[in-house]
């Protein structure tokens, strides 16, 4: 199976980070409110974290100034290192492709470790597929259902999907097409297009008394984890 690319938060410009998930659909995120530049530094060189990590954005954006991800790498390491869950997000990209920064799985991995512990769905999505590979971490079926799990709570539309295929496609899984087919819809509930496709899919293979469980268990995700759509 190809895999899922994931952007950068706040730079939708750049960086398709490769061979991480299991699936082949992009995810575009909205475009963030760049702050000005000059005000954004000047803060940034006070020590404000926020400043530092939006900074960070700017330079690896490259709309205000000239694009430079070692600068991007800088501010980002900044406000990382004060426990920023945005900027050691980022910051974990730059490792796993190598972007000014040595490639470097083990110290992605950390990085998108510390964010996710923080509750950052991006970096719990990215986490998962890192121990499903066993890329910069050992691989680890238990930490990946985990992490999935959790940006999944919070309508991350990847996550959801990336269950659903595992356990339609039993990796690391007893195969359980009633819960692939709750997963997929829940998938769809938030946009995803390939979710509401592979639903309608495995509606022709389920019998009656699967379907019923199937939209039983997606009714009880539902009620037990309202949310806007991501």
């Amino acid at each position: 199976m190809k895999n899922i690319r994931r952007f950068f938060l706040g730079v939708w410009v750049l960086a398709l980070i490769s061979c991480k998930q299991e699936t082949e659909t992009a995810s575009t995120p909205a475009p963030s409110s760049i702050p000005d530049f000059s005000t954004t530094k000047t803060r940034a060189e006070t020590g404000d974290l926020q400043a530092e990590s939006a900074l960070g954005e700017i330079y690896a954006e490259g709309k205000q100034v000239r694009r430079d991800f070692a600068e991007a790498a800088k501010w980002y390491r900044k406000a990382a290192e004060k426990g920023f869950a945005k900027a050691q997000y980022n910051l974990g990209v730059l490792y796993e492709i190598g972007q000014s920064v040595p490639h470097d799985d083990a110290e992605a991995a950390s990085w998108y470790k510390k964010a996710a512990d923080q509750g950052l769905a991006d970096a719990q999505y990215n986490i998962a597929g890192m121990y499903a590979l066993g890329r910069g971490v050992p691989r680890n079926s238990k930490e990946t259902f985990r992490y999935y799990n959790l940006a999944a709570e919070q309508g991350d539309a990847l996550s959801r999907y990336n269950l659903a295929e595992r356990y339609e496609r039993a990796k690391d899984v007893e195969q359980d097409l009633v819960e692939a087919y709750k997963w997929h819809s829940l998938a769809a509930d938030v946009g995803f297009k390939d979710g509401a496709v592979s639903k309608k899919h495995l509606e022709e293979k389920l019998n009656s008394k699967q379907l019923v469980e199937a939209r039983k268990r997606v009714e009880e995700y539902r009620a037990k984890h309202p949310l806007t759509k991501k």
